[in-house]
């Protein structure tokens, strides 16, 4: 093999490198989808995309479909708005429904809304078709202390003007549950809410709770309504248990002062028994004393002995004579009768 077969062999092989370089940095086939759909855009503005670090298909396939629907779009806005990392082809897709819909959308409106997380093509797709939100069971209790539950179907229109900044479906949901619990409270009887559901919505709905919302109700229904707990009266039996276990507090501390008390007087008993004990032991020194001095005789001593005698005596004649009548009186089979 000579030099001029070695250096043809090297330019063919450079020349494919090249060529697979410029296919592969350059998007040919895509700049020939693009000039076949009548879309105009030059082989160096897709190089230029490549350069600022943005996919040109990400750009180039859905401005062919904005352009292929009448839609007034360029390459500059849709590549700011996937640098600013939002997502084109959605937001393509969304003006293209809207055009089709007949619903005002400029594509600036649609890039805020997809920058601001929603799904601005489903927002034109609910315009279209309403949502249909349900609510979970929520109760309330009417002034007659009944509990009523009812669960509500919501229809609802997204707002294409409020997207950006509204409030989403927790906050209609939390609204419609608040004007539920409101309605069935100021009713006086339960059953005038289950004779007409309908009053629930009307009053829901006459109340504006889609202000400031990303949405616009349509209509509330009442799916479902049911009867739950007697609140009034479990109410009341929990106030009468509370009463009861107050009551009983006073009387158990009533009852602890009287045990108190009990015992203070039976202290002081014993406190005035010591001091009669006390008492009487100084008698014997008194008599003493009264001996010593010559204010009481012998004889007078020996009387004082008598009378004490005689004293013991009659208590122990009546202590006895108490004991055998009490015991008769036990015995006595008319007393046995009364008992009974």
């Amino acid at each position: 093999m000579n030099d001029s077969t070695i250096f043809v062999l090297i330019a063919i092989a450079l020349a494919i490198i090249l060529i697979a370089i410029l296919f592969t940095f350059v998007p040919v086939a895509l700049w020939i989808s693009a000039i076949a759909a009548g879309v105009k855009i030059g082989i160096f503005e897709l190089v230029g995309m490549r350069l600022r670090r943005v996919v040109p298909a990400r750009v180039v396939n859905p401005l062919i479909k904005a352009v292929k629907a009448g839609l007034d779009l360029d390459t500059s806005r849709l590549e700011g708005h996937y640098l600013a990392g939002g997502n084109v082809d959605r937001v393509v897709n969304a003006l293209i429904a809207a055009q089709r819909a007949n619903i005002d959308l400029s594509f600036e409106r649609a890039a805020a809304i997809d920058l601001a997380g929603r799904d601005v093509l489903e927002a034109v797709q609910m315009s279209v078709n309403p949502k249909v939100i349900e609510t979970p069971f929520i109760a309330g209790v009417a002034m007659d202390g009944i509990e009523v539950k009812a669960k509500a179907r919501i229809t609802v229109r997204a707002n294409i003007d409020r997207l950006v900044g509204g409030a989403g479906e927790d906050t209609v949901i939390a609204r419609v549950g608040e004007g539920i619990v409101s309605t069935i409270g100021s009713q006086n009887d339960h059953k005038k809410v289950l004779e007409n559901p309908d009053m629930i919505s009307q009053t829901v709905l006459s109340k504006g709770l889609d202000s400031g919302t990303a949405f616009e109700i349509l209509s509330i229904d009442i799916a479902d309504i049911d009867i739950g707990k007697n609140i009034g009266a479990e109410l009341q039996t929990d106030q009468a248990q509370a009463d009861k276990n107050i009551a009983q507090a006073k009387a158990e501390e009533r009852r602890a002062m009287a045990v108190a008390k009990e015992q203070e007087m039976k202290a002081r008993v014993e406190e005035m028994r010591a001091k009669v004990v006390e008492a009487e032991a100084e008698v014997p020194m008194a008599l003493s004393e009264a001996l010593r001095q010559g204010h009481m005789g012998v004889m007078d001593y020996m009387n004082y002995q008598n009378v004490m005698a005689d004293t013991d005596m009659r208590d122990s004649i009546s202590k006895a004579s108490g004991t055998k009548e009490e015991q008769h009186s036990k015995n006595d089979p008319r007393n046995r009768n009364v008992d009974k």
